[in-house]
C-alpha cells in the first residue's frame, strides 16, 4: 500500500512522486507486480528488481533475465550497471536507478538516512569540453545527449527515449548528422568504461540510446537547467 514519506522508516523509495517504505522484515521487489508494480509494460519482467536487509546491509539484486539497470549515487560520483543475477549494496544517503523496458526508461530514488558511506565531496563538473571523469564531451556531442534524455529529465518517473529522428529534429539537425555523432558519444564513452553502448547483432539501437540515456542521466552529465540549449541549438540551425 502506498504511505507518505515517514522519518522512523529505514529505507524509503520514492517512483512518480510516490513513497514507499521499505520494511527490514521481507524483501521488497520491484517489477510488474511486487511492492512497486510500475505499470503493464510486457517489455518489464513480473518480478525484476529485489531490496533486502541482509546482515547489517541494505541490498538490491537483479532477479531478472534479461534486463539490466544502472545505479548511481546521488551526486552522479560512482555508478554502476546491475546485471541479471548481480547483487550491489546500498551504502549511499541517496540512490538513483535506471532501467528501460521497451520503450520506456524509468527512474527510481532511493534514500537511507543511516548510510554506511559518504563520498568525498566532488570537484565542479563543468559541461561543454569537460563533462564527469575522463571523458570529453564537444558542445555538440553534450546536446545530442540532452535531446535524448530531454523526456526523462522533464518527466521524472517514466518517459520513452525520442528515436534519432525525433531528437535530430528537436535539435534542428539533419538525421546523417545526429547518427554520426550518436557513434561518436558511444565509442567514447566505451573506451571510458561505460559498459552497454557497443555490442554485436542483438545490441539494438533503441536500446544504446537507452543505456546513454541511463548513463547521462545518473552521471548527471546532463541535467534539468541545461534543456533551454535544446531550443537554442534549433533556433540556430532553422533561422536563415
Amino acid at each position: 500500500m502506498r504511505e507518505t514519506m515517514s522519518e522512523d522508516s529505514t529505507l524509503q523509495l520514492e517512483f512518480c512522486g510516490e513513497w514507499f517504505p521499505i520494511s527490514r522484515d521481507e524483501p521488497f521487489y520491484i517489477g510488474r507486480e511486487g511492492a512497486l508494480e510500475i505499470d503493464d509494460n510486457p517489455y518489464l519482467h513480473r518480478r525484476f528488481l529485489r531490496i533486502a536487509f541482509v546482515e547489517d546491509l541494505w541490498w538490491i539484486e537483479n532477479v531478472g533475465a534479461r534486463l539490466s539497470a544502472t545505479l548511481a549515487d546521488s551526486e552522479g560520483n560512482t555508478q554502476a550497471w546491475l546485471a541479471p543475477g548481480a547483487r550491489l549494496p546500498l551504502v549511499y544517503a541517496g540512490t538513483t536507478i535506471l532501467f528501460t523496458a521497451g520503450p520506456t526508461t524509468y527512474e527510481i530514488n532511493l534514500v537511507n538516512p543511516d548510510p554506511t558511506f559518504a563520498p568525498a565531496k566532488a570537484e565542479p563538473v563543468h559541461v561543454g569540453d569537460t563533462t564527469i571523469g575522463p571523458v570529453a564531451l564537444t558542445e555538440s556531442q553534450h546536446l545530442l545527449v540532452l535531446a535524448l534524455a530531454e523526456p526523462v529529465l522533464s518527466g521524472r518517473g517514466s518517459a520513452a527515449i525520442p528515436t534519432s529522428a525525433q531528437a535530430a529534429e528537436r535539435l534542428g539537425w539533419a538525421l546523417t548528422k545526429f547518427n554520426r555523432k550518436l557513434d561518436n558519444v558511444c565509442d567514447k564513452l566505451d573506451r571510458n568504461g561505460v559498459r552497454g553502448l557497443r555490442g554485436g547483432p542483438q545490441q539494438l539501437a533503441v536500446n544504446r540510446r537507452a543505456r546513454l540515456v541511463e548513463h547521462a542521466v545518473a552521471s548527471r552529465i546532463v541535467s534539468t537547467d541545461q534543456l533551454p540549449g535544446l531550443d537554442e541549438e534549433k533556433a540556430r540551425n532553422t533561422s536563415s
